[in-house]
């Protein structure tokens, strides 16, 4: 019970020392993971497409400073709610949910769909999803590189 409690305080004071813009990234991130997952769940992806920007294009060119450190806060936000949300916030609820708050912002960004052989024994296909603003992937980092890409949104 005392781990509980302390880690709900530990919890509760890095809230309070987060400023008011990064307490309303991090909320908004949280409830649109929840949409997104919703709306994956429910909908056929084509409804969801649309959301996401231009179908096979990729954001290019050079990313200005100021948009890289929002690109940066966005995929901080995304990845931390994430992990504290109820539901399964896996790669593509988190994918589409950076691409949201980025084009909200303005930011040129591409959400990545991919996919790979399940493993040594090709036992099927496995997918994932990750966002890139510039030369950062900001969500679904982890192994994207052996994904074969087979569709992008920008």
């Amino acid at each position: 019970m005392t781990c509980e409690r302390t880690s709900l305080r530990n919890a509760w004071a890095k809230w309070r020392r987060l400023a008011r813009s990064q307490r309303r990234l991090l909320l908004a991130a949280f409830a649109l993971l929840g949409v997104a997952r919703l709306l994956v769940l429910l909908l056929p992806f084509r409804w969801l497409a649309w959301t996401l920007g231009r179908h096979m294009a990729e954001a290019r060119g050079p990313v200005s400073e100021y948009d890289r450190a929002l690109a940066l806060r966005v995929g901080r936000a995304v990845r931390s709610a994430a992990v504290h949300t109820p539901w399964r916030s896996v790669c593509l609820p988190q994918a589409v949910t950076a691409m949201w708050l980025l084009r909200r912002r303005c930011v040129p960004a591409t959400l990545y769909l991919g996919v790979a052989q399940r493993g040594r024994n090709r036992e099927g296909l496995v997918a994932h999803a990750w966002v890139r603003c510039g030369d950062l992937v900001l969500t679904g980092a982890a192994g994207h590189r052996r994904y074969t890409i087979v569709s992008t949104f920008s």
